[in-house]
């Protein structure tokens, strides 16, 4: 739904809630409240800015800390009064210096996957002459299969080493490669994951 679609009459107050979410880990990082004047803000300026109650103005998270809130992307609810801000934040969210407002801790960055398996997607389906992935499928599975079992041996070689760093970026090339040869054979990684419940129960 568009944001030109909010109604901001449905409050007494003209406030709706902004979720704030991490759009790397998936993590809900608190709930403030904006006016029109404060969704345009933010908006603009590509930094959540709210109206808050308390101070009865426009507040910017992190004009004091200096802990900003970096917007990625808006969405409107179903209802049209209530949004949420995917960002990614510059620091601690709390002002008592937790990571959330929920005493969370904000770790996790396997969403990341997700964009990587889009990104991916793209390179197969709208090949570019620059990229490697593309060039990866220009090959074909078994090249693409042969490359993913170079890259397993390379890591078991590094995990005899204690150069963790060699080791992550041999790990790192593996699951690149991994997700290539799904999206090869057409497989969602969502495919796996659900292989692995079934395991699991």
């Amino acid at each position: 739904m568009s944001l030109n679609n909010i109604n901001f009459d449905k409050s007494p107050d003209g406030l709706i809630p902004a979720i704030i979410q991490d759009d790397l880990t998936g993590k809900v990082l608190m709930l403030g409240y904006m006016n029109q004047e404060a969704l345009e803000k933010t908006q603009s300026e590509k930094i959540v800015t709210f109206f808050s109650r308390s101070k009865q103005r426009l507040w910017t998270k992190g004009e004091t800390s200096d802990n900003f809130l970096h917007v990625n992307n808006i969405l409107l609810d179903c209802d049209g009064d209530t949004i949420l801000i995917k960002a990614t934040p510059a620091g601690p969210t709390c002002h008592t210096g937790a990571d959330t407002c929920w005493q969370e801790q904000n770790d996790g960055k396997v969403l990341f996957i997700n964009r990587l398996k889009h990104l991916i997607r793209e390179r197969k389906n709208n090949p570019s002459e620059e990229s490697y992935t593309s060039k990866l499928f220009k090959r074909g599975t078994n090249k693409i299969a042969q490359k993913v079992g170079e890259e397993a041996v390379e890591l078991v070689i590094e995990a005899k080493d204690d150069n963790k760093d060699l080791f992550l970026g041999e790990a790192a090339d593996l699951l690149f490669h991994y997700l290539v040869l799904l999206e090869q054979k057409n497989v969602d990684l969502d495919e796996v994951i659900d292989t692995l419940i079934k395991r699991h129960k």
